[in-house]
């Protein structure tokens, strides 16, 4: 069985600090909370409820706005993402060449539905309306890694990588 390699939560202290360095970057002000947001999120690998609350402390944004924004955006995860994430293109030229046989030879090798996080944490799959390779549909996205040209048959292979 595979370890969980996890990061444990922040505490709050640690928290406070490192989202205290990240706004020494930024004006603390409406127009930078998506770079901010980024930032966050690149730090943790994801925005908890909790920093969201303390860029509201920082920053005096309202808290539903942050949320609301961190909500919005795909890019910006609000949930712990596995070690692996795994964006399938959904678009109809993928779609077209085979992405639908694609897909649900991923769900079955993964036991995920889109926007899950296996028990291991992992994997995570999601999807995306494109990720502009069309000529190599259908296409996935590992870790930002392009792989196209999948057939099911192709795709243990290619998830064997990312062991």
């Amino acid at each position: 069985m595979e370890e969980n390699k996890t990061t444990p939560a922040p505490t709050p202290e640690v928290l406070q600090r490192e989202i205290s360095l990240i706004l020494e970057d930024f004006k603390k002000d409406r127009e930078n909370l998506i770079p901010i947001l980024h930032r966050v999120a690149e730090r943790f690998g994801y925005i908890s409820s909790q920093a969201l609350y303390e860029i509201t402390a920082q920053t005096s944004i309202p808290v539903a706005e942050v949320f609301s924004v961190a909500t919005f955006y795909r890019m910006l995860p609000t949930q712990e993402r596995g070690r692996h994430v795994i964006l399938f293109c959904e678009s109809l030229p993928c779609h077209v060449v085979g992405g639908r046989e694609l897909f649900h030879a991923l769900q079955s090798e993964l036991q995920l539905e889109p926007g899950q996080t296996s028990p291991d944490n992992r994997w995570t799959l999601l999807t995306t309306s494109c990720l502009g390779v069309c000529d190599f549909g259908p296409v996935i996205s590992i870790d930002g890694n392009i792989h196209g040209n999948l057939t099911p048959e192709s795709l243990p292979e290619v998830l064997s990588k990312y062991q």
